[in-house]
Formats: C-alpha cells, sequence, structure tokens
C-alpha cells in the first residue's frame, strides 16, 4: 500500500508554509513513534502494542494535518507573490506594500503600493507572477516574456505627462517581472468594474469608486493628448489602446501604458507613415495578441493598420466608459473573422439607439471614430479641439497639468479666478488633483497670496481628518512667513478655520505664534487688522493662552502705539473679549490697566468708558462696591469733564457715573440695613437670656420658700408680660424723615406788645391780694421749680416774664425740678452749667410741701413790705423815651439772664431765688419785689380768661432768635 508521508524534501516545503510543525499536527501519539514504525503501522501492518484509543488520536490528528494542509495552501499564494517580488532585484532599492490594482494587457500585472528606502517617495510597483503562465509551453511563456519585457521598455523610453511615467525600469527574476512607476490608484479596467486579478477582499476604494463627469471628460482628453504624441511626434501606433491600458495614478490622472503591441513607422520622415502589421495568428496565447473587442476592423480583416486605427480603439474606450466598461461588440475569439465581419455591418448602421447612453454633444464624434473607414475618423489632434472638451472643470484641470509652463503673472491670474470654478468642482477632483498643484506653489513666496486663499476655501470642504492629512502639513511652513505681508492677512481673515480644525498642539506651536507677531508688526494696517480680527475667534482660544499672551500683547499694542486707530481698536477689542475673561483678572489687571493710558483724544476717553460700562453691566463680571468707590469713580469722575468731550458724551459719562453711585448706595444701603436689623435681633436676644437668666435666679430663690406674697406675684406677672411684649416686638426699621425747615415769617408785633402794656397797666393799678393758705395748693394751673406759677398763656407769660420760649411751658401744669446750684435754667452764654429739664404732664398738680413752704414764706415777706411803684412812673413817665422793636430785640440778655442763677455754694432752691436780686426784663427795680403783679396771687385766674396763641411763639423766635 502506498505510504501517507510525502517525501523527505516535500514535507520541508509543507513545514515552510505552516505556522507549526508537521509533527505537531500528526498528534502526540504519532509524535512518539519512530519514522520507521509509524510508516509501517501506517502501511496496515497490525500492532498489538497500539490502544484504540491511541489509533482515535491518530485520526484526529489525521483531520488536524488534513486542516493545516488546506491553510499552507491559502497563505502560499501570498507567500508566493510576497516571495516572488522579494526575490526581484527592485526590492533592494523599494519597500513592496500591499496589493491594490491590476492592469496591463489581461490584467496581468499585480500593481502594489511602495515607497523608495532612500527618499520614502511613493511609489506603484507592477509585478508579474511568471506562475500565471505555468500552464504554456517553452516557447509560449518565452513569447508572452518578451511581449511583455517590449511593452515595459518602450513606455520606459518614453516620457510624456500623458504616458505612465517609470521611475524604475523592468526588473527580471525567477519569479517575476518587475518595474516602479508613479503612484498608482487603479486601472480604468478596476474602476469600470472589471476586478481580474485584484486581492481578496475587494479593496473598498475600488469597489465604491464612481467617475464624475468632469473626470470622464478630461480622462478621455488626456487619452487624446497622450495618442497626438504618439502619432505627431514619435511617429508610433500603440496598437493596443483599452481601459486595461489606461492607468489612472494618486491625482486622478488618466495615463497610457501597454505599448506591448506598438508599431513603429517605417518611414517617419515622410508625411505619409507606413506601419508594419502582422496577420492575426489565433494560436498565439492571449496575452502575445491586442485585446480584439477594441481593435480596429482592418487589422483583422486587411492586415493593415495606421494612426486611425488607435482613433476606433479611443472611441471604443469611450464607448464602454459611458457604458459602465461595457464594450461595443463582443468578439468571439475562437471565429474571429466571422465576429468582426458581421461587426462590420453593424458599424455600418450604427443606430442612436445604441449611443443613447453617450453625451448628446460627443455622441456624433464616437459615431465618427467607430466608421469602417479609417478616413473618415478624427485624428487625435481635432478630437483635442471638440466642443465636448470645452467644459470649465476639464479646462481648470488641464491648466493645472501645464502650470508649470506659465509665469508667475499667468499663473496669480489663474489663481484670481479659481475660487469660482471651484464650487462647481467634485471634492475628490479637488482634493486629487487640485489641491496638490496648489500646494506645491508655496515654495513660491511670490504666489503664496494667490494661492493661499484658495488652499483654504479647499480646506473649509474638508474634514477635520482630510485637513490634518492632505492640507495642515503643506501649510505648517507658510505659518511662519512674515514676506510678503498679505501672507498674514488671509491667515487672519480665516482664523476661525484655524482654530476650527487644527489640533490643539499645532494651533499652540504655529497659529497663536503668527497672531501674536501680527499684534507686534510694524504695519498699522496688520495691527488693526488683528485687533478687529480677535474678538470674532477669542472663543476658540484656551483661557492661558489669552491670559498669559494675548491680553499683555493687546495691552503693549494700546501703550506703546502713536497711531491714534491702533490705540482705540486695542481699547475696543478688549472690550469685545471681556465676557471670555475671568472677573478677578480684569478687576486686578484690565481695569488698572486703563488709568496707564495717556492719551486724552475723545475716542480713547469713549473706549476707557466703554471698558468700565461693559464691566459694570455684565452678569458674570461686574465691579464691586470698593473698586466703585477707591479706583473707578476717582479715574472716571475727572475724564468727564475733560474739554475734548462734547455734550452727547459727556452726557454718556455722567450716566455711567450716576448707575455706579446708584448701585453703591443701594448696596452699602442694603448691607448698613442688614446689620442694623442683626444689632436689634441681638439686643432682643441679649434682653431675653437676662429675662430667663432672672427667672431661673427668682425661681431658685422662690424654690426654697413655701410661697409668695401678692407684691411678689404681680411684680413676676409684670416681668413676664413685659418679657413677652419684648419677644413679640417687630424688629425696627429705619424711617426716612423728610426735614422741612421752617418757614419764617415776618409779622407785625405792635399790636401784641400794646396788648402786653395795657396788660401791664391794668395790674399796676389793681391791689394785690394776699394768700389765705401758706402753699400754692390754689394755684391749679402750673409750678415752676422757683416757687411761681400763672394760668395765662405759654407765648405771653414768656413775653411778659421775659423767659425762653424753648422751655415750652404746658398751661395744663407740669414739673421743673430744682435742679443743683450750678444749673441755668436759661439758655445764656454766661451760664455755668446745663439744666435738665424733666418734663412730666399731669392732669393736676400734686403740693410739693418744701417748695411750697418756702415760697410762702416768701409771700408773707413781700406782703410786709410797702408797695415800690417808682418803676411803673419810671416805665410810663413822659422822662423816658418809647423803646422801638429793633432796640428791644438789641439789648442784651445777660444780665437778667444770671440774676436767676444761684451762686456757687448755695444750699438748695430757696425763696432767695425770688429776691429783690431777679430782674425780669433786664431793668433795674423792675423785678418780683418792684413789680407785685408777679406775686402768685396775682395770677390766679381761671385759664380761659387769656387765649392762646402760636404766632406769639414765632414772634419771638424772629425777635430773639
Amino acid at each position: 500500500m502506498k505510504s501517507y508521508f510525502p517525501k523527505h524534501s516535500q514535507r520541508e516545503a509543507v513545514a515552510k508554509h505552516t505556522s507549526f510543525p508537521l509533527d505537531s499536527a500528526l498528534g502526540p501519539v504519532c509524535q512518539l513513534q519512530p519514522r520507521r514504525r509509524r510508516r509501517r503501522w501506517w502501511g496496515g501492518a497490525a500492532s498489538p502494542a497500539v490502544s484504540p484509543a491511541a489509533q482515535a488520536k491518530c485520526k484526529v490528528g489525521k483531520m488536524e494535518s488534513m486542516l493545516n494542509k488546506l491553510k499552507s495552501t491559502v497563505t502560499k499564494v501570498t507567500a508566493d507573490v510576497t516571495s516572488a517580488v522579494m526575490g526581484n532585484p527592485v526590492t533592494r532599492e523599494f519597500d513592496v506594500g500591499r496589493h491594490i490594482a491590476s492592469g496591463g494587457n489581461g490584467l496581468a500585472w499585480k500593481i502594489f503600493d511602495g515607497t523608495k528606502k532612500s527618499t520614502k517617495q511613493e511609489v506603484a510597483v507592477f509585478v508579474f507572477d511568471k506562475k500565471l503562465i505555468d500552464k504554456y509551453q517553452k516557447f509560449e511563456k518565452d513569447q508572452i516574456i518578451d511581449s511583455l519585457k517590449r511593452g515595459v521598455q518602450q513606455l520606459t523610453r518614453l516620457r510624456h505627462p500623458r504616458l505612465l511615467t517609470v521611475q524604475h525600469p523592468l526588473e527580471e527574476s525567477r519569479d517575476c517581472l518587475a518595474f516602479c512607476t508613479e503612484p498608482v490608484f487603479a486601472s480604468l479596467a478596476n474602476v469600470l468594474g472589471c476586478w481580474d486579478n485584484l486581492p481578496s477582499p475587494l479593496p473598498p476604494d475600488i469597489k465604491e469608486y464612481k467617475l464624475y463627469d468632469v473626470e470622464m471628460k478630461y480622462g478621455l482628453l488626456q487619452v487624446s493628448e497622450g495618442l497626438s504624441f504618439l502619432h505627431s511626434s514619435v511617429k508610433m501606433v500603440h496598437g493596443n489602446i483599452t481601459s486595461e491600458n489606461i492607468i489612472l495614478n494618486k491625482s486622478g490622472a488618466w495615463k497610457i501604458m501597454g505599448f506591448d503591441f506598438c508599431i513603429q513607422s517605417t518611414n517617419p520622415s515622410e508625411q505619409e507613415l507606413k506601419f508594419p502589421c502582422k496577420e492575426w495568428d489565433p494560436n498565439l496565447p492571449s496575452l502575445c495578441l491586442p485585446n480584439p473587442e477594441y481593435l480596429a476592423p482592418e487589422y483583422i480583416l486587411s492586415v493593415s493598420c495606421e494612426t486611425a486605427s488607435d482613433m476606433y480603439s479611443l472611441g471604443a474606450v469611450m464607448y464602454s466608459v459611458f457604458n459602465k466598461g461595457k464594450p461595443i461588440f463582443e468578439v468571439n475569439k475562437q471565429d474571429i473573422y466571422k465576429s468582426f465581419s458581421r461587426q462590420l455591418d453593424q458599424l455600418s448602421r450604427l443606430s442612436s439607439s445604441a449611443l443613447q447612453n453617450i453625451p448628446e454633444e460627443v455622441r456624433e464624434h464616437i459615431k465618427l471614430l467607430l466608421n469602417v473607414a479609417p478616413t473618415v475618423r478624427p485624428d487625435a489632434d481635432q478630437m483635442t479641439k471638440i466642443p465636448f472638451f470645452d467644459d470649465v472643470g476639464a479646462m481648470t484641470l488641464q491648466y493645472f497639468d501645464s502650470l508649470f509652463q506659465r509665469d508667475n503673472l499667468q499663473k496669480s491670474q489663474f489663481f484670481k479666478g479659481l475660487p469660482k470654478v471651484l464650487p462647481k468642482l467634485p471634492k475628490r477632483v479637488i482634493i486629487q488633483r487640485i489641491l496638490p498643484s496648489l500646494t506645491s506653489e508655496f515654495v513660491n513666496p511670490d504666489m503664496v497670496p494667490f494661492v493661499l486663499p484658495n488652499v483654504l476655501l479647499i480646506a473649509e470642504e474638508c474634514t477635520k481628518e482630510e485637513y490634518i492629512k492632505l492640507i495642515l502639513p503643506d501649510l505648517a511652513p507658510v505659518f511662519k512667513q512674515q514676506e510678503p505681508i498679505q501672507i498674514l492677512l488671509i491667515f487672519l481673515q480665516k482664523m476661525d478655520l484655524l482654530l476650527t480644525k487644527t489640533p490643539p498642539d499645532e494651533i499652540k506651536n504655529s497659529v497663536l505664534p503668527m497672531v501674536y507677531r501680527a499684534l507686534e508688526a510694524p504695519s498699522i494696517q496688520i495691527q488693526e487688522l488683528c485687533l478687529n480680527i480677535i474678538p470674532t475667534f477669542a472663543n476658540l482660544i484656551d483661557y492661558p493662552s489669552m491670559k498669559n499672551a494675548l491680553i499683555p500683547r493687546i495691552k503693549n499694542a494700546c501703550l506703546q502705539t502713536s497711531s491714534l486707530a491702533v490705540r482705540v481698536n486695542s481699547l475696543v477689542c478688549l472690550g469685545k473679549i471681556l465676557e471670555y475673561l475671568d472677573k478677578w483678572f480684569v478687576l486686578d489687571d484690565i481695569l488698572p490697566f486703563l488709568q496707564q493710558i495717556p492719551s486724552k483724544e475723545p475716542a480713547v476717553l469713549m473706549g476707557i468708558l466703554g471698558i468700565y460700562k461693559c464691566t459694570f453691566t455684565h452678569k458674570k463680571l461686574g465691579i464691586t462696591k470698593e473698586q466703585l468707590a477707591g479706583k473707578v469713580l476717582p479715574h472716571l469722575i475727572p475724564l468727564s469733564i475733560e474739554n475734548n468731550l462734547n455734550l452727547n458724551q459727556f452726557n454718556s459719562f455722567i450716566c455711567v457715573i450716576k448707575d455706579m453711585l446708584n448701585r453703591l448706595e443701594a448696596e452699602h444701603k442694603t448691607k448698613l440695613e442688614q446689620l442694623h436689623v442683626m444689632q436689634e435681633q441681638q439686643k432682643t436676644l441679649d434682653i431675653t437670656n437676662q429675662m430667663n437668666v432672672s427667672e431661673e435666679a427668682k425661681s431658685s430663690s422662690t424654690g426654697n420658700q413655701t410661697s409668695l406674697t401678692l407684691e411678689e406675684k404681680q411684680k413676676l406677672a409684670k416681668e413676664q408680660e413685659q418679657a413677652q411684649k419684648l419677644k413679640n416686638q417687630q424688629p425696627l426699621k429705619p424711617q426716612t424723615h423728610t426735614i422741612t425747615p421752617p418757614v419764617k415769617q415776618a409779622k407785625d408785633l405792635t399790636e401784641t406788645l400794646i396788648d402786653n402794656m395795657s396788660s401791664l397797666t391794668s395790674h399796676s393799678i389793681s391791689k394785690p391780694k394776699v394768700a389765705s393758705s401758706g402753699s400754692f395748693s390754689s394755684v391749679p394751673s402750673m409750678g415752676i421749680g422757683m416757687g411761681f406759677s400763672s394760668p395765662v398763656d405759654s407765648t405771653k407769660r414768656n413775653i411778659t416774664n421775659g423767659l425762653n420760649t424753648t422751655i415750652g411751658l404746658q398751661t395744663s401744669g407740669f414739673s421743673m425740678g430744682a435742679g443743683t446750684t450750678s444749673q441755668n435754667f436759661f439758655s445764656s452764654p454766661s451760664g455755668t452749667g446745663t439744666a435738665k429739664v424733666n418734663i412730666v404732664p399731669a392732669p393736676s398738680m400734686p403740693n410739693y410741701s418744701p417748695v411750697s413752704a418756702t415760697s410762702a414764706v416768701s409771700q408773707l415777706t413781700q406782703q410786709n413790705r410797702p408797695a415800690d411803684m417808682s418803676s411803673l412812673d419810671n416805665l410810663f413817665g413822659p422822662q423816658k423815651p418809647k423803646v422801638s422793636m429793633n432796640q428791644l430785640a438789641q439789648q442784651k440778655s445777660t444780665p437778667w439772664v444770671n440774676q436767676f442763677v444761684p451762686p456757687q455754694g448755695s444750699p438748695g432752691t430757696t425763696s432767695s431765688v425770688l429776691g429783690p436780686q431777679m430782674n425780669i426784663v433786664g431793668q433795674p427795680g423792675f423785678g418780683m419785689q418792684g413789680n407785685p403783679f408777679f406775686n402768685p396771687q396775682n395770677f390766679a385766674q381761671p385759664t380761659n380768661t387769656m387765649t392762646s396763641s402760636s404766632s406769639a411763639s414765632n414772634d419771638l423766635k424772629d425777635l430773639f432768635g
């Protein structure tokens, strides 16, 4: 029986492509047996030493080995490709990456992305694996390899923007062919849905790729330009223009490759070119023949070719592009002559319905390209000029491709109009085709002001990830450029975009330093623009950067500049960004800075006022009353009276100052009211505590007694009632009292004085009555501490007796206790003391025995003395001139007022106070002794005999002050 195990070399090959040794896959039992014993056992010989359990384990090991073989086969495909590439000399200079696409005749070339080791430049690596042709005979393999080599070598020799650029020539190894080109996205066939020789799973960027109209137009225009170069300049027919041989590079440009069947002209110097053509050989491998679906009929039927043959192929490509990769005819390769004969009939009567998917403006041109007669077909140069390609987008992309040929003036004009075109182009086209061309112009400083607006316009449409990956690396060097100055202006205008999409680290390292340089720039225009723009993106700046870097530079710009516009814009900028600052930073840093500004121009003063007002009225900020009273108002009030301010500006200052004063008053008044309420509450609490303590003490003192007396209980009840009233009392609130000054009116006092004089005359004629009692109980009206009383009106009594009206004697009766010897009952400059008056109104006046006794003695003394009428003679005699009102007001009151002051050391207030030293009106001899009408008996009259007049009190105030 044939052994199961392969040979030793085969075992090594299997182990090479598996991730673990083969012996481990066969199970532990098989590992224990020697190789010779295992072969004999698997050969079918019975072994009595092996148990059934061991046999079962061996079967499991066999199944595992089969799975590992399958796994190794799958991994071997990738390993073979990688090993094939790794054995090629191309890998010495280039690192090969992942498999991304396929291209070339029959899509035989696998395309990998890669990088050059020395420069890290991105490339595409084309690899043809020779294992694809293992099924062919040796001579057929050689024919295929020669055809592929010829195409790559021809492509390497040709250099044109419309041809695929080879960066490393073809290298051959035992397993593969490989060469390197510019970075490639995919072939046109891959994009149109032909996915042969692509990796599995299919790359999503190819699977979801769809061509835009502008890409189709400009791509076909590029192919036409490439054919024009081959036909006119190289004198060559490509011979195999298909979607497989058109490559889309990373920028989206369409490039021609696949020169395997190109035909060079035999008479390049002559006007009519001749191209030799080989007869179609159906026995050759397919890789040795062009694609017949895109081949012109004359190739097969008449064995002839010319430049028009490539134009037919171009028409077939254009048809397939607009029909999702489907060719116009499907050719049976087994019977190709019959297929082409039938194709001629269809082409001769090509209907419009067959071209319905083609745009109408190019439909007729494609119909001409697919014409049977080569002479009718347009040449490549004519195709580049058809109106279909006069599209704005296509022309824009064409201009970018020829940008290196333009001078700076032409470039600047083009870049100025580009912002109008960009919105009309698809985003992918802009990123792939336009953006790289724009960023490449950053090396030219003169072009940066024209290129930068377009780059930032593209950045607005990009996501943050696309911006960081595609745009920011090219912008980083531009951030540091200071010349020309327009670069800074453009960046400042787009600062919100930069701060939104740039990472925080890059903002701190590149973007904000650019803003700081703008604030410190020597150009006043740059400073003004920067100050105007900063508030628009202030919310995007982190607080530490604003506080420690931005604000100090704004303050320096305001203080150090000589431009009024910069200073005013600095204040306006500060006012607009106040809301993003901390309250205490504003109070401690911004407001003190305002006092350092030396300028007194109205615009600057209004800027200062605006910052104060914004801070004062802002909900988050505000100014404390201490700041208002100590710093803000002392600064604002002098500024408000500057001579440069007009009326409206002055009114603005005064309005803000009034608002500040009102708030200052309200806040401080509220504080004081709260303190007052707290003090009153504390007093109430203290009184309550004292009452509680006294109650506890009394309760403790009375606890030992058997019972309280009635008086003690009444007293205790009154104390409790008083304490309860104090508890229930509402807190005192301050009340505002408006003091109305008295209105002084000059009145005529002549009539009042005449009445008083007539009263004195009537009293002097009547006889005095002697009191029948030794006390003043017969006087119901009032009593003064000096021992006399009268029921007459207080105002008239004061006039008659010369008393000061400020004592306020009441007719209902009151008492004035006699003070010490130093007391003075009248306000006099010569008084040696102050009278303390205790006024207690009472319905009846009780007898005060000491005063009454002393007064009675004085009355008896006066009764025993003869009446002295000389004072009345002196008063009414003709020898005495009349006293006017002014002379009466100017008389000094000191002599007779001092008579009422008892001398120092007097034992008390006795009848000596009413002795002959008293002088009522300040004239000698007109006292109590000389005037009998001052005896108490003469004033014992009913109270209603004289009317009370309030005008007399006012008259005395006017007279004596």
